[in-house]
């Protein structure tokens, strides 16, 4: 693992051919975080070491997976490749072999889905050419079979796993490679995802982050484009209409699209709003360049003239100026002025300016006849201003119809304003009703009787159809009024304020559960405590003949008795307390007691620190923060409320305002007749309708094309143009190491002694690194360590599959050892000492190292007692260590070189061969293997070769067994194992320094030859020169 994450190709090639001759090393092997060698090979990005590694029978496993996680194309091609070959239908792919309790990924990550998580482009494009697909997720409300075991199976996971596909859906890459219409796929993919939100609460913040993704891309794609033309071309999309041709009425039907999936970023774009902008003031040029006080004489003049336009349209709709109306910002002002004068009629109605009028300019008969109306105050008729109100009336109800139309039901319903359009039309009707039944009514009871007609107000019932209609009609001009908020969006500085009182609205809609919930419950209690007390005032109030209330005498009464007469009456006293509008002599109530009133005072002031206090001040910081928001994001809010208004004006219908709508114009006559002018896409023909068809859609691809080439355009040079991060550098030391040994090798293959390099400490190796490489020699795990008691654990474990025999040993022994009572009581004891603040070596390898560490202290103090004074310079002495070959991990694979550089020296010499550390054979077999086909023939040897080899293999092993017999160690020279000679007595410990022993000259050199595997089937070809030596300590083990 270590030689792999150094780049050092040349070793790690001899381990696994060593791996494959003896089958004593797992090359499958991991560290402490479960990375493998060929894991480690891609996080390095060293695609030679990943090339050697799958060719030499590495297992894969998860290896794409963290390709693609690297983001390493090359491995990813290679992997894939590999994959393709060794993958038989109906089996598991390799990622999908791992056990999922320690794999890096969850089982439902995909390699398409991992590399739309990453939103590699290059990635997700080999993918989908090689044919990958991506299964689109169930509906969050869907009770199909799957879905449902699915939940009841592992609801978590079942969760996590729709999360994980919509994050893979939402990758601007993959939608880019994959979707024919870009814009139209994030549009639809945002609003599904604002939906699942809402849907799934527990994971609302990773659905809204993903369709703020989704957003952003169609404002990125927007971005891109350069002209008014590509602008046009995309806004105007429609599938059911012809090709959008320069000059042609904009109807921007990709722009309402946004606008109904609540797009606001990409309505508020620049691009966009300087296109609305220059249709808007089309036909009014040089408007927005104009002084201030100019603009306000303009809109004056057509405000003041908008009866004369809207007779003109009706009469020649075709002229100069008719066609004028037709335009956006003419027919806003056209709309608003009718409008206010709307809502100056409603003012002089609500101030009888009629009978101002009269007393002001009348005649003496015309006043007289006035007082006379005034003093009558049933059977009237309407007034002349009622009946302005009544034409206003149904010149909107029609307007509304015609909205419905032609826009349908769903549409008018998404623009909330249209509900208060809606409400108020509703109740003028009830109003006309009421008049028009009471007025029926009165006339009735004046025909019978003509002093009916002289009856005051005050002696009416209260519930009487005109006094039912005067409410109605107060409340009809209220939401009459608040209708010109909505022309507010228009100005930049209203247009904010508007938007933030729309969102009160909402708060206070949210609060007012909570605040009438807590109103009910105190009125209640109020109302049960002091209903008794509340009787008596009423009956003190009702006292006069025929149960009428004596207000003269008793009127403290009178209003006492109705504050918690009742539920109602309670409910009403407490909402105005929240005001400051009752008090504590409401408590004084006839009869009363102390505890009573202490009760109902106690509940009082209770209701007015939750009510009053808490809640109120807690829809004030709901408002703030309403507010806050809004502020944030102004420019964004408001442009988008501006767009909405502007768009209602953008189409070609309603040109006149209420009242003029309703009145019939030549353009309706001929309409109705049948006698007008079709639209473009019914006097086309079929085929004339297909050739449009295929050439709007050639042009809308041409520029989505272009545009998705400029946005992955971009995305490259901003990832170029990113800064230099830890990986890195991390890179660039991996790529100096492995240059490092591959140049040790070909300097080794010239003849050179590079023994001496791999003695030296690496110094630059960084912390993290050094962390590595101590968990990697020590065998350490994330795991947790099992305790000795753990004897049921250790009782479930299946039996291991091939266990030798001393394993087995070792296994009982240990079951043996936990059951025992001796051992039990040993853990106690232990368990009741002292806990060490350092502990204590529990294994051979550190107190290997303790025992070297204490021998060389001792030999360091014995120099210094042989030496008293303090020496100057270097210590003419040398401190004899202990010999500790193979001790640490630097070592370790200088001896591995040492034994293959032995092994080459019973190897003939070969032709040298190109490449950098590694032989040209092998290489050639990473290329072989990812160009041959995926089922290759095995490749039958000759039984004479057979027999060759293996005489020439037992030739090899006798010389190497007369080799260890002439050791000048007079024991096993294996690097591998720490050599100790100690003398007798007090004499220190020597350090014996391994020597290459000289070549054997019995053995003969040209009859040695080593077997190797290429591909599993053919012996390797040497590809290295010089003197070559090894020793095999696994032999003799």
């Amino acid at each position: 693992l270590l030689a792999v994450e150094r780049g050092d190709a040349a070793n790690v090639r001899r381990i696994l051919q060593r791996a494959h001759r003896r089958h004593n090393i797992d090359i499958n092997c991991a560290d402490s975080l479960g990375r493998g060698a060929l894991i480690l090979a891609i996080e390095g990005e060293n695609l030679e070491m990943v090339e050697l590694l799958v060719v030499l029978g590495v297992e894969t496993r998860d290896g794409l997976l963290h390709a693609i996680n690297s983001e390493f194309v090359e491995a990813v091609e290679l992997l894939l490749e590999h994959e393709e070959i060794v993958h038989k239908d109906g089996e598991p792919y390799s990622w999908e072999k791992v056990d999922w309790n320690t794999a890096s990924f969850t089982p439902d990550i995909t390699p398409l889905i991992l590399a739309a998580h990453k939103n590699n482009y290059e990635i997700l494009k080999i993918l989908l050419d090689r044919g990958a697909t991506l299964p689109m997720p169930h509906d969050v409300r869907c009770s199909c079979e799957h879905c449902i075991r699915e939940a009841e199976a592992d609801p978590l996971r079942h969760s996590l796993s729709r999360v994980n596909e919509y994050r893979a859906l939402a990758s601007p890459s993959l939608i880019a490679l994959s979707s024919n219409d870009p814009i139209l796929t994030a549009f639809q993919l945002s609003w599904e995802l604002r939906n699942l939100a809402f849907a799934d609460q527990e994971c609302k913040l990773q659905y809204m982050e993903l369709r703020r993704q989704c957003q952003k891309f169609a404002v990125d794609l927007l971005h891109q484009s350069r002209s008014s033309h590509e602008l046009a071309i995309v806004l105007n999309h429609d599938p059911d209409s012809p090709p959008y041709e320069d000059g042609d009425h904009m109807k921007l039907a990709r722009l309402e699209l946004a606008i109904n999936y609540k797009q606001k970023k990409f309505v508020a774009h620049p691009n966009v709003q300087q296109l609305l902008a220059a249709l808007w003031y089309d036909g009014l040029p040089g408007f927005r360049r104009m002084p201030v006080i100019q603009k306000a004489l303009e809109i004056v003049k057509v405000a003041v003239l908008f009866p004369f336009y809207c007779t003109l349209y009706m009469i020649a709709p075709n002229t100069e100026r008719g066609n004028l109306m037709r335009k956006p910002f003419m027919k806003f002002l056209i709309h608003a002025s009718s409008y206010l004068f709307f809502l100056l009629i409603l003012i002089l109605v609500s101030q009888r300016a009629d009978v101002i009028a009269i007393q002001v300019l009348g005649t003496d008969s015309m006043k007289r006849q006035a007082e006379e109306e005034m003093m009558r105050q049933r059977g009237n008729g309407p007034t002349f201003l009622e009946g302005i109100v009544f034409i206003y009336v149904l010149g909107f109800i029609w307007e509304e119809t015609m909205e419905i139309y032609i826009e349908g039901i769903k549409e008018y319903l998404r623009n909330m304003w249209n509900f208060i359009d809606f409400s108020r039309n509703s109740l003028y009707v009830a109003v006309f009703m009421l008049r028009g039944a009471a007025y029926y009514q009165q006339r009735m009871e004046i025909s019978d009787d003509s002093a009916t007609a002289y009856i005051p107000r005050e002696m009416w019932d209260a519930f009487d159809p005109q006094l039912i209609a005067e409410g109605l009609f107060a409340a009809a001009n209220v939401l009459s009024a608040l209708k010109l908020v909505h022309m507010f969006s228009i100005n930049p500085h209203l247009g904010p304020l508007q938007i933030s009182l729309g969102r009160m609205v909402i708060d206070i809609v949210k609060f007012f559960f909570i605040y009438s919930l807590v109103l009910f419950a105190f009125a209640c209690g109020l109302n049960q405590l002091l209903w008794y007390f509340a009787e008596l005032e009423r009956r003190k109030c009702y006292s006069l003949p025929g149960g009428l209330a004596d207000w003269d005498n008793h009127g403290d009464a009178c209003q006492k008795w109705r504050s918690f007469g009742n539920v109602f009456e309670a409910s009403q006293s407490l909402f105005w307390a929240s005001f400051g509008m009752v008090g504590l002599d409401s408590f004084d109530l006839t009869g009363i007691k102390t505890y009573t009133r202490f009760w109902g005072l106690l509940m009082f002031g209770s209701y007015s620190v939750i009510n009053v206090i808490v809640l109120l001040n807690l829809l004030i910081a709901m408002m703030s923060n309403s507010f806050a928001m809004i502020v944030e994001h102004s420019d964004t809010e408001w442009k988008f409320a501006r767009t909405k208004l502007w768009m209602s004006y953008f189409e070609e219908s309603a040109t006149l305002p209420p009242p003029f709508n309703i009145f019939p114009t030549p353009k309706m006559v001929l309409k109705m007749l049948g006698i007008r002018k079709k639209d473009k896409l019914r006097r086309m023909s079929s085929k004339r309708k297909e050739k449009n068809e295929r050439e709007r859609d050639f042009r809308y691809n041409a520029v989505m094309r272009s545009l998705i080439w400029r946005y992955v355009s971009s995305m490259h040079r901003q990832a170029d143009d990113s800064p230099v991060t830890d990986d890195d550098i991390n890179e660039v030391k991996g790529e100096i190491t492995a240059m490092r040994y591959e140049l040790l090798e070909v300097l080794e293959k010239n003849g050179m002694d590079v023994s001496s390099a791999g003695k030296k400490k690496d110094s630059s190796v960084a912390r993290k690194a050094k962390v590595w490489e101590r968990r990697l020699m020590k065998d350490f795990h994330l795991t947790p360590v099992a305790g000795e008691d753990d004897l049921e654990t250790l009782m479930n474990q299946p039996v291991p599959e091939n266990e030798d025999v001393l394993a087995r040993f070792r296994r009982v022994a240990r079951l043996a050892v936990l059951s025992s009572t001796q051992q039990k009581w040993n853990q106690v004891v232990t368990s009741a000492c002292q806990a060490s603040q350092i502990g204590r070596c529990n294994n051979r390898v550190s107190f290997k190292n303790q025992q070297n560490l204490q021998r060389a202290m001792e030999e360091a103090k014995k120099l210094v007692l042989k030496l008293p004074g303090t020496p100057r310079g270097r210590t003419p002495s040398p401190i004899h260590l202990p010999d500790t070959t193979g001790s640490t991990i630097v070592e370790l694979l200088n001896d591995i070189t040492k034994e293959s550089q032995d092994i080459r020296t019973l190897k003939p010499r070969g032709p040298a061969s190109g490449g950098t550390g590694a032989s040209g054979g092998m290489f050639l077999a990473v290329q072989n293997t990812r160009s041959r086909d995926p089922s290759p023939k095995p490749t039958q040897k000759p039984a004479e070769q057979q027999q060759t080899i293996a005489e020439e293999s037992n030739q090899t092993k006798s010389a190497l067994n007369k080799k260890r017999d002439v050791s000048p160690e007079g024991g096993d020279p294996s690097p591998l194992i720490c050599q100790r000679k100690l003398g007798t007595g007090e004499s220190p410990p020597k350090v014996f320094k391994k020597k290459a022993p000289p070549p054997n000259q019995d053995v003969p050199v040209d009859k040695v030859k080593s077997q190797s595997i290429e591909d599993g089937k053919k012996p390797f070809e040497s590809q290295k020169q010089g003197p070559k030596h090894t020793t095999f300590e696994e032999d003799k083990r």
